[in-house]
């Protein structure tokens, strides 16, 4: 057996590709900033996934398993690397789960020997994607993950029902894999994300409530739950957050993003919101706040989104969508977003913890009517004119 000549020349490309440093753009708002290059794509899934490399079995060296998109991350620092949990889909359309590592949080990611095989203890389950990572207070790295199947009282083909997996481990090497989350007062789930610490003894959730798989039907919003025993997580009653809110970027849907990040002003939430337009559905990430210790308080949520497609982000599998299911919160309180665009590839913002925070709460609040969001302009108009008078 004989390795074909054609996977040292794209081996050699390859690595030129990952080796790339990535520099800030020259966008500017003051909040964040955005990188040139992304930190993941399909370009970056090594050769020994896609191609039999043998050219006996494989002597036009095709690609035999190929790889459409790497996107939504769930995001880790350990002993001073950076972990990606990135969704990767395969161009059968399924999506699995790889790791990533890097020594910094804006490039050199590659992906571990293989992807995450997860224990399969779910037969009707079909897909899983968009992994949450949560550092928790007891010892454990979660997984929360969608886990979709179909739905079989439906003879429609794309009818499905979503849940939200839920698995754990110690080294991002050894998943254990638990039940999934079951919530009484909601049939599906999607988006879930626990956090780090208990509340009043228990396990918390914030859970986006759903009667279907895409139409959130009568859930209102973000929701937030706690559970006693997180190897059978059940929520009895969930408590709605941040609501959707008629024509805001909440409007059709909205869930949870990155794991919330605790400061010494609130959790500090970066979410996603949707609104449907003539084009299809629109996705933007947004920020909100909840209290330490009642959770499931909004104690902040500035109008408008925080990060919207830009650009080249704009284009994709589905295209005009920016969604983050991953951040990094440094002990230097730098903060590292990770988002991706148009369901193709994964980007990355910088900012710091402190300029969240004043952006959470200094922000002013959508007044949800035109002619009083035009006041509101105004009167920053008259401000900033009086200064420079």
């Amino acid at each position: 057996m004989a390795i074909h000549p054609k996977y040292f020349e794209l081996a050699a490309e390859q690595e030129k590709f990952l080796s790339r440093k990535n520099q800030k753009t020259s966008f500017y708002n003051g909040v964040f900033d955005r990188y040139e290059n992304p930190v993941l794509t399909r370009d970056s899934i090594p050769l020994t996934w896609r191609y039999d490399l043998n050219e006996e079995t494989n002597p036009y060296f095709m690609e035999r398993l190929g790889v459409n998109a790497v996107f939504n991350s769930g995001a880790i620092e350990l002993d001073g690397k950076f972990y990606l949990v990135a969704r990767i889909e395969g161009s059968d359309r399924k999506s699995f789960f790889g790791v990533a590592e890097s020594d910094s949080p804006v490039d050199g990611f590659r992906f571990w020997d293989y992807p995450i095989l997860l224990p399969d203890t779910c037969p009707e389950e079909t897909n899983v994607y968009d992994m949450r990572l949560t550092k928790h207070e007891d010892g454990w790295i979660y997984g929360v993950f969608c886990s979709e199947s179909k739905d079989k009282e439906n003879p429609d083909l794309s009818a499905a029902v979503a849940a939200a997996g839920i698995v754990r481990t110690k080294d991002l090497k050894n998943w254990e894999r638990l039940p999934n989350l079951v919530t009484l007062q909601s049939p599906q789930q999607r988006n879930v994300d626990l956090l780090p610490e208990f509340v009043n003894g228990k396990y918390a959730f914030y859970t986006r409530p759903m009667d279907d798989f895409i139409d959130t039907g009568s859930g209102g919003g973000v929701g937030f739950g706690l559970c006693d025993d997180i190897t059978h997580a059940v929520i009895d009653e969930e408590i709605i957050t941040s609501a959707r809110k008629y024509h805001t970027i909440t409007e059709a849907k909205n869930g949870e993003g990155a794991t919330p990040i605790k400061t010494d002003k609130g959790w500090l939430h970066i979410a996603h919101g949707v609104r449907n337009t003539a084009a299809g559905l629109r996705y933007v990430v947004y920020v909100f706040v909840t209290d330490l210790k009642e959770p499931w308080k909004v104690i902040a949520e500035p109008g408008g989104f925080l990060i919207g497609p830009r650009d080249w982000e704009r284009v994709g599998d589905v295209s005009n969508v920016v969604f983050t299911n991953g951040a990094i919160a440094r002990d230097n309180g730098e903060l590292y977003i990770y988002y991706a665009a148009s369901d193709t590839r994964l980007h990355v913002a910088s900012t710091t913890v402190d300029k969240m925070l004043d952006y959470a709460f200094n922000t002013p609040k959508d007044p949800l009517r035109s002619r009083d969001c035009v006041a509101q302009r105004c009167d920053l108009i008259r401000k900033n004119l009086e200064l420079l008078s």
